[in-house]
């Protein structure tokens, strides 16, 4: 599953002269706790957020008073005495593709301690995913998830599973993966993939394989027999 798949597109955004007090109402007024600060070429510089709002409200700290004079500014530029949303964001900010997977947006946002990503296609706001998008990920039933992970094994490996093939099967978020694929790298890869779908929880895997072209041997899938070049292994 890709950020396309669970993305917002109908964006509230705001423009860097926006005032503070207009911001805070849209965020009150639309329930969100932040909004992708978009400039006149639609490209994302920054987001703000309630957090900014709290760093208005606490006053300069002593490190951002030593960054203002460092920088040849008074500490009331800091974001303690913002007045726009431009003044107040943080930026830049942090963004990610629609084509990018489910999976690498929760490993940004928990590893940056983000609750929302913009999506941006060549610098331009298409989107945003927060954590509430993935977290309804996982309450699809287990046909819907079932068919997530076949199309992406189908998209990612031009595999389609099949019955007597290969096999997908969930029971309560746990994907069964059975049948015999060609070779082991390929079974490692639909595993891999299968792994990344968006609300699976585990992945029981039970596939074979015929030929083992990470050792370079072959296995018979009739009977766990390998073969090197000259003959069968002890």
């Amino acid at each position: 599953m890709r950020v396309r798949d669970v993305m917002t597109t109908k964006v509230i955004s705001v423009t860097p002269e926006r005032p503070l007090r207009e911001v805070a109402e849209i965020l009150t007024t639309h329930k969100v706790s932040g909004l992708p600060v978009v400039g006149r070429d639609g490209w994302v510089v920054g987001v703000v957020s309630e957090a900014d709002f709290l760093a208005h409200g606490v006053g300069p700290t002593r490190w951002e008073s030593a960054l203002a004079r460092l920088f040849g500014r008074s500490p009331g530029s800091t974001k303690s005495s913002a007045r726009t949303a431009g003044e107040a964001m943080t930026a830049p900010a942090i963004t990610i593709s629609p084509q990018a997977p489910v999976s690498e947006a929760a490993a940004t946002m928990v590893g940056r301690s983000v609750n929302r990503l913009p999506v941006v296609e060549d610098g331009r706001l298409v989107g945003i995913v927060t954590r509430a998008d993935l977290v309804r990920v996982f309450t699809r039933s287990d046909p819907e998830l079932a068919a997530a992970v076949a199309s992406e094994i189908a998209a990612r490996t031009s595999i389609s599973p099949e019955p007597g093939v290969l096999e997908v099967d969930v029971r309560d978020g746990v994907v069964r993966l059975t049948g015999t694929v060609e070779r082991r790298s390929l079974a490692e890869t639909i595993v891999a993939v299968a792994n990344k779908v968006g609300g699976v929880l585990e992945v029981d895997d039970h596939l074979r394989w015929v030929d083992d072209d990470l050792r370079h041997r072959t296995i018979d899938p009739d009977h766990d027999t390998y073969f090197d070049a000259g003959g069968p292994s002890p």
